[in-house]
């Protein structure tokens, strides 16, 4: 009894070029041309990058920069502050065109999604003519423009769209997967960051012929859990649907330093970093949480969280650093070295309830990234 072959799928990754700097310089002309930053101020305190224009980013200012850090880099860069209300309504005329062709469409952000268009509804066909089509509606009607890559699967799509940005399109066909993925840099790799591409790198794992070479138990080992999706993705496996509603159980934001940070006051003034970047994707999310979560990974890499949760909602920057300074306080790291903090707002919709939680190795929060 013979089986039918697997339908394959065809996957666009949709991602808009610097889309709240691109919406500013499209509604004021006088910003257009010029190195440009949503977010942050370098006046008091600061903040940090949300978004820099393809101008500002010629200085190497790039999100989740400090802005007196974007500053130095550039004096005569322009800060202005974000105006979520407008770019919501933006994203929601985005996804009035997406489901033009297909019904199947999974955000990732305001700005970003992955759409299956392998049976779409205007009976196009190929995958690359609804990407051409996508761009060019969102050129002639919103006015912006968006980087797109098409593949047989989520992963290849996504790294497919940030090839040739800005107005960028891509096609990485099932020939060419692992020859691809083969060629790729490690720190291409989408979930590999600085310190795990390092960490790689001393091991003389450079692109992703040299992950090739090792097999799952010993990717497993080095890795954890990750390491299958490391050995899968490097041979072009990737079979996760694209998943049309997601419920949002978290928003989260973190960092890894390439110094291990010893000391209350130096994890303070990081999360104080991070807390910017928490609020701003709150914001643009329209989410208000109850609870607070602190992550922290050690040298050891094991993991621990610390949560608080309050009466009301968590709404604004500076309660999330009072909560944050409280968490602290009370968190016993005596003689620990961290290696990465997290901060997130969880708890949207749950009845409030006063918790310290604790997870050991393995067993770190689920956050989720916008």
């Amino acid at each position: 009894m013979s089986h039918a072959a697997p339908i394959q799928r065809k996957i666009i990754h949709i991602d808009m070029d610097a889309f709240y700097a691109s919406v500013e310089q499209r509604d004021f002309p006088e910003l257009r041309g010029k190195p440009l930053v949503v977010g942050g101020s370098p006046e008091g305190r600061g903040g940090v990058v949300a978004t820099a224009s393809y101008e500002a980013r010629k200085f190497g200012i790039h999100s989740a920069m400090p802005s007196k850090t974007a500053q130095r880099l550039c004096p005569e860069v322009i800060f202005v502050h974000p105006r979520f209300d407008v770019y919501k309504a933006v994203s929601r005329s985005l996804h009035e065109i997406f489901h033009r062709y297909t019904d199947i469409i999974e955000p990732l952000s305001l700005d970003e999604a992955y759409l299956d268009v392998t049976e779409d509804k205007l009976g196009i066909g190929y995958a690359m003519d609804i990407a051409r089509e996508i761009k060019k509606a969102v050129r002639e009607e919103l006015n912006l423009t968006a980087s797109a890559g098409v593949s047989i699967s989520k992963f290849v799509a996504k790294i497919a769209s940030d090839l040739d940005k800005p107005d960028g399109l891509t096609f990485i066909g099932p020939s060419r997967i692992e020859a691809f993925m083969e060629g790729l840099a490690v720190e291409k790799f989408h979930g590999v960051g600085k310190v795990t591409a390092a960490r790689m790198k001393a091991m003389g794992i450079y692109k992703g012929a040299d992950l090739k070479t090792y097999q799952e138990a010993d990717l497993v080992r080095l890795f954890g859990k990750v390491g299958r999706f490391y050995y899968n993705i490097v041979r072009g496996i990737d079979n996760r649907p694209v998943t049309p509603y997601r419920e949002t159980k978290s928003v989260s934001v973190e960092d890894t330093y390439q110094e291990d940070l010893t000391t209350k006051e130096a994890m303070l003034e990081e999360f104080l970093l991070l807390t910017a970047k928490l609020q701003a994707r709150l914001k643009r999310n329209g989410l208000k949480g109850r609870t607070l979560t602190l992550k922290f990974k050690f040298h050891d890499f094991t993991i621990i969280t610390r949560s608080r949760s309050v009466d009301g909602f968590i709404e604004d920057e500076p309660m999330i650093q009072m909560l944050t300074r409280q968490i602290l306080d009370k968190t016993d790291l005596t003689e620990k070295k961290v290696r990465l903090l997290g901060i997130g707002v969880s708890n949207f919709n749950m009845p409030n309830a006063d918790e310290d939680r604790e997870n050991g190795a393995g067993g770190p929060i689920q956050l989720k990234l916008f």
